[in-house]
């Protein structure tokens, strides 16, 4: 007992140095906090986003550490989990603590292993041994708080560890939700100490903030390649073609829009495939299944056009043209369908899904305007050729009848005589 109070001692005061002699100074404001069923801890650490917090006390003896993670500025639709990661510093293979308040107003927390990206949380054991678990829940200052308490065999009897932290929306029916990819969200881990209390955190999100950077970058170039550039250069050759002074210039902005579009949507393709082969456990099925439709159909686009198109005046250019419009039209409705699926899955926030939104709609007004003048032209060009032609028609009209009656008249014999 008195080798455990001295060894409990000699953490306090190492951590009390490591605070007053480290880089960062100032008191952590957990040290002041009071738990309300009279618990201690030794150490605490307020960790560095989510508005999370934690405490602990480590025994060297036994190889265990209690641990209290708290969880503040939350709300009761809120569900709460700290991780240790014993293979790696990600989110797979991290072993979690997982507490929220259910629909009936009572707490619940238990264990669950992290098998995949696509993990809901489910209840499980460990790959090490952890005793005690519970929560507790209180209102402070308005705000609602979570608390996960538990007893922790720490693998492999190592002190330094792999933590992560993280926090979510409970749907209908206290089902766990998806945590956000962005923000804070994706920067809550990094190592721990319990001996010594030395926390280090992500420099940046580490692989896990590198495929969110690239799913940004893959949401980015693709809503600008299939979601609005495809549109503008279809809308191009609907529109614009019918003034003759935009001939052919029309042809070559078309041609421009949708082979940056095609080259763009390319490579934004490829770091959705990238992005598959990384993310194995991960399977948003119907939006992968239309990007690789769109691919295909936009590579058979260019082929089709670029080798395979007939003349104007050649007998087959109408299947041709019946082809190009199907396909291409196709394309650009797919092309919409997927970039709101992606919003969707990546939940940039609603003013990126307004904002485009506002950008579809404003070309479908111009589209609209467009489509009325279009027909008012076409039908003013239609009834100008039926005036010429019928005028063209009188014409050879005319002139045939004026041929008969020379012809006529030139047949009529003359006669001669004297008188």
């Amino acid at each position: 007992m008195a080798m455990r109070k001295l060894t409990m001692m000699v953490i306090f005061v190492s951590i009390l140095l490591d605070d007053l002699l480290g880089p960062t100074a100032a008191a952590e404001p957990c040290r002041g906090y009071k738990f309300s069923d009279g618990k201690s801890f030794v150490a605490c650490k307020d960790l560095p986003v989510l508005n999370s917090t934690l405490h602990w006390s480590y025994y060297p003896s036994s190889g265990t550490v209690d641990i209290a993670f708290r969880q503040t500025a939350t709300t009761t639709s809120t569900w709460a989990a700290w991780a240790i990661n014993p293979t790696s510093h990600g989110m797979v293979g991290a072993q979690a603590l997982v507490a929220f308040q259910q629909s009936d107003g009572t707490m619940v927390a238990y264990s669950s292993p992290i098998q995949s990206y696509a993990t809901l949380l489910r209840k499980g054991e460990l790959s090490f041994p952890v005793f005690n678990i519970s929560a507790a829940s209180s209102n402070i200052n308005s705000f609602f708080e979570i608390t996960i308490f538990a007893t922790i065999q720490l693998p492999g009897n190592s002190t330094l560890v792999n933590h992560l932290w993280q926090q979510g929306q409970l749907l209908q029916g206290d089902v766990l939700g998806m945590h956000p990819l962005t923000g804070d969200h994706v920067k809550s881990f990094g190592s721990l100490d319990f001996a010594s209390g030395k926390i280090e955190t992500s420099s940046g999100g580490g692989d896990f903030s590198k495929k969110a950077t690239i799913k940004k970058v893959h949401g980015i170039i693709n809503g600008i390649s299939w979601g609005l550039l495809m549109p503008i250069g279809a809308m191009v050759a609907r529109y614009v073609k019918v003034f003759e002074v935009a001939n052919p210039a029309w042809f070559y902005i078309h041609v421009t829009c949708q082979c940056s579009a095609y080259l763009i949507g390319v490579a934004g393709w490829g770091t959705g495939v990238w992005l598959g082969a990384k993310s194995s456990g991960i399977q948003y099925k119907a939006h992968k299944c239309i990007g690789i439709t769109l691919f295909c159909l936009a590579t058979l686009q260019v082929l089709v056009g670029r080798f395979l198109r007939p003349k104007k005046d050649h007998k087959h250019r109408i299947f041709w043209n019946m082809f190009h419009y199907a396909v291409g039209y196709g394309t650009i409705v797919l092309s919409i369908i997927n970039v709101y699926k992606g919003l969707h899955i990546l939940q940039p926030g609603k003013a990126w899904r307004d904002a485009y939104t506002f950008t579809l709609a404003s070309l479908g007004c111009i589209a609209a305007v467009m489509e009325v003048f279009t027909w008012i032209l076409v039908y003013k060009k239609n009834k100008l050729a039926k005036v010429q032609t019928v005028e063209e028609e009188n014409k050879v009209e005319t002139d045939e009848e004026a041929n008969k009656a020379e012809t006529v008249e030139e047949s009529i014999p003359t006669s001669s005589g004297e008188v």
